[in-house]
């Protein structure tokens, strides 16, 4: 059997097909990284050798492939090719797919090996094979580790017209000062401070006993973490009152009040976080926009079972009356995930347009709470302080405020607390959450504010 030829190309000289705008989306999605070019599959050829010559041993990397029928697709792994003959364990791996106006991504799930280390063609869970019998093709299995819809990943379109990896490189961060970008100071004192103002908060309305604050955010985004975080902190120790988790639908099928105490036995707190189903891009799926206006009106009682295929609709009785004052929404907290803000689809950028569009109307104050800060920069997950001298964290902020509309002031990035891998509160991590809450409340005062000549 004749060896296939091994065509030696410089690096140096290799041209990147990767549009820049999905440049910036995979690196967002990676972090504060840079992507080196290191094989060209129209260049440097389909083979197998080849592909293993030019990638092994490179540290992480990414493998982007390309059809006609214009989806930009492929997979990420943290761990080296190397022709080891085994299975490898990588949590951080992903698949990922964009085309016209949409973009999907796809964790490895929990328990299953990421890929197959072989001398081979590249696979991801021994299911999505690229270059696969030395061809420019993928090729699909059945699997468990990856939720793959070939349909949705790249058209059902085997045939590629490119293939390319590169190599990942974490970006040190260089600061000539480490002058902090936002000013908060994280001391017991500030913690104990926050604390006492939140418990003496009075809402500006003598109608009103506690401010409602709605959350809503896409799937998996912390919505119902951050009620947990929040209930952690008054109460002394990591709780999980609300259901929270990264499952690829809404965990959250309820609309569901939660009232809070200052601690267990303690005085009601002066505030009620109202949890909501996540967002879907898909229609007919995840919350639906009618549903929010019925919420931001007061209409929606608490325990109401969302159906994604039938908006909310009052009984007569309610509907003929308008909900009072108290009843109503007076904040909207929009809760981002750091580490997915740069693959946010076009679909849901949308529908988050839509909603801002119905709550500036109703003249409700608008926040955005920017989560999984921690996941997002490896100096962060380093060091929760170094979070306001990051200049990568300040990137994400200004790109969730350029995506959503809303001032760079009104995005306020946080680490919420998870029963699963944290036992005990952590100074700075409380700081950066009541921080956040206070700046509900006061927002929450300033619509009061507004409508109080009108409800009076």
């Amino acid at each position: 059997m004749q060896k296939a030829k091994v065509r030696k190309v410089s690096t140096d000289t290799l041209t990147s097909n990767l549009p820049e705008e999905r440049r910036e989306q995979l690196c967002g999605l990676l972090g504060n990284v840079e992507l080196a070019l290191l094989y060209k599959a129209s260049v440097h050829g389909y083979q197998a050798s080849v592909f293993h010559q030019q990638c092994d041993r490179q540290g992480p990397t990414l493998l982007v492939a390309y059809n006609n029928s214009g989806y930009i697709f492929g997979g990420y792994t943290s761990v080296d090719y190397a022709r080891s003959g085994r299975e490898i364990t990588d949590e951080e791996a992903f698949l990922f797919s964009f085309t016209s106006g949409t973009s999907s991504y796809i964790k490895v799930n929990s328990g299953y090996n990421a890929r197959y280390d072989d001398d081979k063609w590249p696979n991801f869970g021994q299911q999505l094979y690229f270059c696969y019998n030395n061809q420019p093709a993928v090729n699909y299995q059945r699997g468990n580790a990856f939720n793959i819809n070939t349909s949705s990943m790249y058209g059902n379109d085997t045939q590629l017209s490119e293939c390319e990896v590169y190599k990942v490189e974490q970006e040190p961060e260089v600061s000539v000062e480490e002058k902090p970008w936002r000013n908060v100071l994280c001391t017991p004192e500030r913690r104990a401070e926050l604390m006492e103002m939140i418990r003496n908060h009075k809402p500006l309305m003598t109608s009103v006993n506690r401010v409602r604050i709605l959350m809503i955010g896409p799937v998996g985004a912390g919505k119902s973490s951050f009620f947990n975080s929040i209930n952690s902190i008054f109460t002394g120790h990591v709780t999980s009152k609300a259901m929270s988790g990264s499952a690829g639908t809404s965990l959250t099928v309820q609309f569901r009040t939660y009232p809070m105490n200052d601690g267990r036995e303690g005085k009601p707190l002066p505030f009620v976080l109202c949890d909501t189903m996540g967002l879907e891009e898909q229609s007919g799926a995840g919350l639906d926009i009618e549903d929010i206006s019925s919420i931001l009106q007061g209409h929606v009682p608490d325990r109401y079972k969302f159906n994604p295929m039938a908006p909310f609709q009052p009984d007569e009785q309610k509907a003929s009356r308008p909900a009072s004052l108290q009843e109503k929404i007076h904040c909207v907290v929009y809760v981002i995930d750091a580490t997915k803000i740069s693959l946010m689809s076009d679909k849901l950028q949308e529908k988050l347009a839509s909603i801002r569009r119905k709550v500036n109307s109703l003249g409700i104050a608008q926040i955005v709470l920017m989560t999984k800060v921690d996941e997002a920069c490896p100096r962060v997950e380093e060091n929760l302080q170094s979070l306001y001298v990051s200049s990568y964290i300040k990137s994400k902020v200004q790109e969730v405020s350029s995506r959503l509309g809303v001032p760079v002031s009104c995005v306020l990035p946080v680490k919420n607390y998870s029963q699963e891998l944290e036992l005990e509160l952590e100074l700075n991590c409380d700081v950066l959450l009541l921080t956040a809450l206070q700046q509900m409340l006061n927002f929450a005062d300033d619509y009061l504010d507004d409508v109080c000549p009108m409800e009076d």
